[in-house]
């Protein structure tokens, strides 16, 4: 069970979020909730090998490229991984996290891996997972 308090605190001290997974396709839910993001303020890093950009938004190989493009950007580091990729690529995008030293780690409606959960919890990192940051966002006030 997710701490209420503790998504919304990440939601309303996060600026730069990295969206791993980030899709193209209006029909995807990433490709939708980062267009949201965007409009609530967010800056946003897409994270996708294969797309050149989303939303006018240049795309990033790597959670590593994204990070050093946000310092370049803003001089600091990205804040939120908002994670739209399988269950089954949580641990290594946990080991990125960790080595970029980026707080805050959200996995998205369905995705879950509770020993990468666990490891990224024990080296500091929030963590909230199988829960949908725009359902959360809608019930935020403004």
């Amino acid at each position: 069970m997710n701490d209420p308090q503790l998504t919304t605190t990440i939601l309303r001290t996060a600026k730069n979020i990295a969206i791993p997974g980030m899709s193209n396709k209006p029909d995807r839910a990433s490709f939708n909730i980062g267009r949201y993001l965007l409009t609530r303020g967010y800056k946003i890093y897409p994270v996708n090998p294969v797309l050149k950009e989303v939303h006018g938004v240049a795309c990033h190989k790597t959670l590593a490229e994204a990070d050093a493009a946000c310092r370049a950007e803003t001089g600091k580091g990205i804040d939120l991984v908002d994670v739209f990729r399988a269950s089954e690529f949580v641990p290594q995008i946990v080991d990125e996290v960790i080595a970029l030293g980026i707080k805050n780690l959200w996995l998205q409606d369905g995705i879950t891996h509770e020993e990468a959960e666990a490891k990224a919890r024990a080296a500091g990192v929030n963590v909230v997972a199988d829960d949908c940051i725009y359902r959360r966002l809608m019930a935020l006030p403004q």
